[in-house]
């Protein structure tokens, strides 16, 4: 029963946030936007050429409750990897807002690259990135669909459970 109350939510929240701004969707889930992180290293959170914006790897740092770390298939759950996969696309969204100041610039989440922190034997990182590709979809609707990898990584930085990359289209 929850499975088919989740789909439900999911298709009402696609076929609402169709007509809606990405900012719209934003506030109609709640979500607020934090403040970008700083880079952990020597490198900038993103690099605009053109009309393409490539982000850098991002993890899923919860707002005022920390980072989310583990191995999924040891220590997180794919429900628990998807949610920090979530919390990874709020924080990128954040950084892309700051690079293009407005939302509606977007016209298209061009490229994803999911990296799941995960054993040798885990094999499900694409329902994992699923809670990243599932937001960009709610947020941005059909300009949120966008080719993707999803792969498994023996070690990320700081013990993160995912991070990711993704590279945008946006108006001039």
């Amino acid at each position: 029963m929850k499975k088919y109350f989740t789909i439900v939510a999911f298709l009402i929240t696609s076929i609402c946030c169709q007509s809606q701004s990405p900012e719209q969707n934003l506030k109609s889930l709640g979500i607020i936007l934090p403040q970008p992180n700083n880079p952990i290293a020597n490198y900038v959170n993103y690099v605009r050429t053109g009309n393409l914006i490539y982000l850098s790897g991002s993890g899923p740092d919860k707002a005022y409750e920390g980072v989310i770390k583990g191995k999924l298939g040891k220590d997180v759950t794919i429900e628990e990897g998807k949610e920090a996969a979530r919390h990874t696309g709020i924080n990128l969204i954040a950084s892309l807002k700051n690079a293009v100041g407005d939302l509606n610039k977007v016209k298209r989440i061009v490229k994803v690259f999911g990296m799941v922190n995960c054993t040798e034997t885990f094999t499900d990182q694409p329902k994992v990135i699923n809670g990243f590709s599932d937001l960009m979809v709610e947020i941005f609707g059909e300009k949120g669909k966008h080719a993707r990898s999803a792969v498994g990584m023996i070690a990320l930085p700081m013990n993160l459970a995912v991070e990711i990359e993704m590279i945008v289209e946006v108006e001039n």
